[in-house]
This record gives structure tokens, C-alpha cells and sequence, in this order.
């Protein structure tokens, strides 16, 4: 769980909106079940013996950004859908670069809705 902190209170020095983190993967399931997150950073072995991979596979079958981190990643993009994976330990800047994309993906679906707000005028398009 002290990842998982260290984790939350990185993002949320970059502006990101954080919830969790959980422990187990059916924390996981009910913190999500109401809202789904843009991205997760989620440790293959949780709590307990506990596995990830079944809520690995829901929140990448919702087109949730999954990064995977483990002790030996190396092996897991065969065994899991991860956007990424990141092995432990890792710096700040690959954790970040991880999940550029899905906030690239963010930001753009802002700036359409925007647009489609106010389109630009006839001289600019």
C-alpha cells in the first residue's frame, strides 16, 4: 500500500484527479463500478495472495489506460491486456510517461467538445 500512496500523492502533484488506491481487486471492482477512471496504475499482486488480472482485463475491455507494475514485468504482456508495465521498482518519470497517453487522449476529447461548443470561424478552419 506504501506504493499505492507514494503513487496518489505523485499524481495528484501533477493535477490528476486520484482515487484509491484499493488493495484488492474487488476494491478495485467497487470503486469503478460507478465511475470509470481515464487511466490505472495497478500492481499485478495485491492483498492477501490476491490476483489482478480479471479487473486488468475488465478496465482494458472499457478502454481504461492500464499500467501494470510488478516485480517482474517482463513476463506479464503475454499474461495481461496493459497499455504498460513498469517494473519495481521505477522512477517517477517512467510512471509518468506511462500515462501520457491516456492524458493526451483526455486532453483532446476536451479540446473536440470545445470546439464542438464553439466552433472555430470559416477564416481559421
Amino acid at each position: 500500500m506504501e506504493l499505492g500512496i507514494a503513487v496518489r500523492s505523485l499524481l495528484q502533484a501533477c493535477a490528476a484527479e486520484v482515487t484509491g488506491p484499493v488493495a484488492t481487486a474487488a476494491d478495485a471492482d467497487r470503486l469503478t463500478a460507478g465511475h470509470l477512471p481515464d487511466a490505472a496504475v495497478i500492481d499485478i499482486h495485491l492483498r492477501g495472495g490476491d490476483r489482478a488480472e480479471a479487473a486488468i482485463a475488465r478496465l482494458h475491455s472499457q478502454r481504461v489506460r492500464i499500467v501494470v507494475t510488478s516485480v517482474d514485468s517482463g513476463r506479464l504482456e503475454t499474461r495481461v491486456k496493459a497499455d504498460a508495465t513498469l517494473s519495481k521498482p521505477f522512477s517517477e518519470v517512467e510512471l509518468i510517461a506511462a500515462l501520457m497517453p491516456a492524458h493526451a487522449a483526455l486532453a483532446a476529447g476536451r479540446v473536440a467538445q470545445a470546439a464542438a461548443q464553439r466552433p472555430l470561424p470559416a477564416a481559421i478552419r
